[in-house]
């Protein structure tokens, strides 16, 4: 049986190949050594951000004029970069053009292409490929910190409900809403109820569950495996969608697509449901539930840190459940939460009696 993990890998390698054609062959070392240390996303957001920046300096490099196309760089021309390129290709990077369409940066997405940069320059530099590793001392674009957007219990409440009677929807969605209620109740509830990112999500199958010990299997990012539990909730909505809904689908429709056998959830086309067919259903209600906050998985995912910060308390119980890897990650998205701890502390503490 296929691994959805594993075909999404085979899918990303693909089009990676496809980009690497793209640029210059030297490269092809430096994704060969990070190979080891990295995931085939992670490489192919690389390649995507290296396909940019070689078409800048082919166009606006005076050094690289004469060359006719990102093909004929070698590991020799990145000496001849200099800071003041780089720091004018993050000028660059707030609006430009490339394969005939415009695009524009924020701080955000400056940071990850200039941290592309700075990483491809630090790999030739390290194995003595190029003589000076100017990038290091590019500066970061200064990120500031958005405001962590999360349902309130009562807008949690909502959402679900939503899912289940299709209050506020048009009569179009309401037909289609009663052939997937318990699916999309199912989904909800499931990342609401146990924070897990979209992906891992729409990666479940249904051998990954148990509902003898209320546990299931999950693949994190980098591909690294881990059990987690779910409470009674998660556990009723699951079981009325597998039985239910899921199970008539696959009836009516017979035999499922080659990979799709064991997929947890299913789209009407009785296929393993897309990360982006969960980001519309989350929007769908979402806009019913809370119109004045723009909700996705990762807000429900959010919420579900914040709910169990605020029942323990406990950073790090939140930051093993969520599968961060840096407590940071986690204090940096629950500061907030941590504040009204601060402001509850100093409520608990009397140092004398009231007087009559």
């Amino acid at each position: 049986m296929a691994n959805y993990f594993n075909e999404r890998d085979k899918k990303v390698v693909t089009r990676l190949r496809e980009i690497r054609d793209e640029l210059p062959e030297f490269c092809d070392e430096f994704f060969i050594g990070i190979e080891p240390l990295t995931t085939p996303m992670t490489r192919l957001y690389y390649a995507y951000d290296l396909r940019i920046f070689f078409d800048f300096l082919l166009k606006n490099i005076r050094a690289f004029r004469k060359y006719d196309s990102v093909l004929d760089f070698t590991v020799q021309d990145l000496d001849k970069v200099t800071s003041q390129n780089l720091e004018a290709y993050m000028e660059y990077l707030s609006l430009y053009e490339f394969d005939g369409k415009e695009y524009t940066n924020g701080n955000k997405g400056k940071a990850r292409k200039i941290s592309t940069v700075r990483t491809f320059f630090k790999y030739y530099f390290n194995h003595d490929r190029i003589s000076a590793n100017v990038a290091a001392k590019l500066t970061m674009p200064k990120q500031h910190d958005k405001e962590i957007i999360r349902l309130e219990e009562k807008e949690v409440s909502r959402i679900l409900d939503i899912a289940e009677n299709g209050e506020g929807m048009s009569e179009h969605q309401r037909k289609i809403q009663r052939n997937t209620r318990a699916r999309d109740v199912a989904i909800l509830t499931l990342l609401l109820g146990t924070g897990i990112r979209v992906s891992e999500c729409v990666g479940l199958n249904l051998t990954d569950i148990d509902f003898e010990t209320n546990a299931f299997t999950v693949t994190r990012k980098g591909g690294s495996r881990a059990i987690l539990y779910f409470g009674d909730e998660v556990a009723y909505a699951l079981t009325e969608y597998i039985d239910g809904e899921r199970k008539a689908l696959v009836s009516r429709c017979g035999k499922l697509s080659l990979g799709d056998t064991d997929a947890l959830f299913l789209s009407l086309q009785v296929k393993r449901i897309s990360v982006r067919a969960v980001e519309n259903i989350v929007k769908k209600y979402a806009v019913e539930a809370a119109p004045l906050k723009k909700i996705s998985p990762h807000k429900l995912r959010s919420t579900f840190g914040t709910n169990l910060y605020r029942a323990t308390g406990d950073i790090y119980m939140v930051a093993d459940v969520l599968g961060h890897r840096d407590v940071n990650t986690t204090k940096k998205h629950y500061a907030a939460i941590e504040e009204d701890h601060r402001k509850i502390a100093s409520q608990v503490i009397k140092l004398r009696d009231k007087k009559d």
